[in-house]
C-alpha cells in the first residue's frame, strides 16, 4: 500500500457542561460528542524520504509544523520508529474554528490512516493514546459515533447511536477563541444541561427528548460577545428545528429536525437571511473505528 484516501468527519456536541476549572487550567467537562456527515478529504502517501509535506485547498491554512495533520504525522512516525516520510493532500470543507473538530479530526484521520498505511497494527486504544498528545479531542475524532466525553473531553464512553436525522449547520463569518470563551466562563451563575437525562433520551431512541435536553454552558460566554449566535439559533426554532445549540466554544450552531423538508426549508430561510456565511444540510453519521 502506498496511498491511502481517508474521511474526516466533524463532530457537534449534543450537550456540553463544565463542572470545574482544574489546578492545570484545563476545564473539567462532561459532554455527549456525535459525528455528523460533514468531512474533509484526505489522501495520504509514503514517500521514501523523512519529509512531511502537506498541501491544502484553502490558501489561509498553514501547511508546516502549524498543522495538526503535520503534529499527528510526526508523533505518529516518531513513535512507530519509521524512517520514511508522507504527502497529504486536504480539501477542506468543514468551517475552519468552527467548534466542530476539524483540525482534531484531520489529525485523527492521519493518525489511522498511517497505522493502515504502513500496517503498524497500533490498536485503537494506542492510537487514541498518542492523540491526545495532539488535542482533546483526537482520541474522540479517532472512535467516532455517539459518545460520552469526560476529563478534559479525553475519558470516553461509547453511548448507543443517536438517532437518525437532518442536521442543519451554519456558521457565521466571526472567529471564536476558544481561549476566550474558556477564559471567561463562570460556573457559579450558568444553567447546567442535564447530561444524564439526555443519555437517557437517548437510549428510549427518543429524538424529541434528545433534543429538548440540549445545552451548552459556553454559551453564556459567546452569544452576548456575538449576538449573531443567538439570532441563528432563533431562525432555526423559528422555521422548525426540534432545537439548536452552538457546538463546542462556537460560533457554529447546529439544529436538529424531524424531517428533511422541514430542514431544507429552514435552510433556505437561514441562506435567504444571510445570517451564516456558510450553511450546509447533513445528517448524524454513526459509523465507529474499531
Amino acid at each position: 500500500m502506498k496511498q491511502i484516501r481517508v474521511k474526516a468527519y466533524a463532530k457537534v456536541n449534543l450537550g456540553l457542561d463544565v463542572l470545574r476549572r482544574r489546578e492545570d487550567g484545563y476545564h473539567e467537562v462532561r459532554m455527549i460528542m456525535q459525528t455528523v456527515d460533514l468531512y474533509d478529504d484526505l489522501n495520504i502517501s509514503k514517500t521514501k524520504d523523512q519529509k512531511i509535506s502537506i498541501t491544502a485547498n484553502l490558501k489561509f491554512l498553514p501547511v508546516d509544523e502549524n498543522n495538526l495533520i503535520y503534529k499527528a504525522a510526526k508523533l505518529f512516525l516518531d513513535a512507530c520508529g519509521i524512517s520514511e516520510g508522507v504527502t497529504v493532500d486536504l480539501k477542506k470543507h468543514i468551517p475552519v474554528a468552527a467548534g466542530m473538530a476539524g483540525g482534531s479530526s484531520d489529525a485523527a484521520a492521519v493518525l489511522y490512516s498511517m497505522n493502515e498505511l504502513f500496517q503498524t497494527g497500533l490498536t485503537l486504544p494506542r492510537l487514541m493514546e498518542l492523540g491526545v498528545k495532539i488535542g482533546a479531542d483526537v482520541p474522540y475524532c479517532l472512535m467516532q459515533g455517539t459518545a460520552l466525553a469526560e476529563g478534559i473531553g479525553e475519558k470516553l464512553t461509547e453511548l448507543p447511536s443517536m438517532m437518525e436525522c437532518p442536521v442543519l449547520v451554519a456558521k457565521p463569518g466571526i472567529h471564536v477563541s476558544t481561549a476566550f470563551v474558556y477564559g471567561n466562563l463562570k460556573l457559579d451563575n450558568v444553567l447546567h444541561p442535564d447530561i444524564d437525562a439526555q443519555i437517557a433520551a437517548m437510549k428510549e431512541k427518543n429524538l424529541k427528548k434528545t433534543a429538548d435536553c440540549m445545552g451548552n454552558v459556553l454559551e453564556s460566554v459567546t452569544i452576548p460577545k456575538y449576538p449573531v449566535v443567538a439570532k441563528i439559533k432563533d431562525c432555526m426554532i423559528k422555521n422548525g428545528a426540534l432545537n439548536a445549540m452552538m457546538s463546542g466554544s462556537g460560533p457554529t450552531v447546529f439544529g436538529l429536525f424531524e424531517d428533511e423538508k422541514t430542514a431544507k426549508a429552514a435552510y433556505q430561510t437561514l441562506y435567504d437571511q444571510g445570517l451564516a456565511k456558510w450553511v450546509y444540510l447533513t445528517g448524524i453519521y454513526n459509523d465507529r473505528r474499531r
